[in-house]
């Protein structure tokens, strides 16, 4: 049985890893072993990083709340408890575009918690 050559696959497999490991420095980018390693950790760094953007966003959200929420008179622990207190439904993403691109909405309802606790 004749041999079958396994130049042509594997010389494909080793230019796909490469291809993924465009724009990494050094040999990590030109080196097949290398660059795959690269590449796998990369991965796993992006999957974890997606995960955690959503915290790092909630904690951007709750430092434009506290900004907003100490310039009519309140904590954002009070705030968010009054809010919470009075039924208002607006969660921490919105809350935040409200203090930053309306802050006169925002005030209206800061007045609102305030003046009914």
């Amino acid at each position: 049985m004749p041999r079958a050559p396994r130049a042509i696959p594997k010389r494909a497999r080793h230019k796909k890893w490469i291809k993924r490991a465009k724009g990494f420095r050094g040999r990590r980018k030109s080196v097949f072993k290398i660059a795959k390693e690269a590449v796998l950790t990369a991965g796993q760094h992006a999957y974890h990083d997606r995960r955690k953007n959503k915290s790092n966003f909630r904690a951007l959200w709750q430092i434009r709340i506290n900004a907003a929420a100490r310039q009519h008179g309140m904590s954002y622990s009070r705030f968010i408890a009054a809010l919470r207190a009075h039924n208002v439904t607006i969660d921490r993403k919105i809350l935040s575009q409200l203090a930053m691109e309306h802050p006169d909405v925002f005030a209206k309802i800061a007045e609102q918690v305030k003046t009914k606790s």
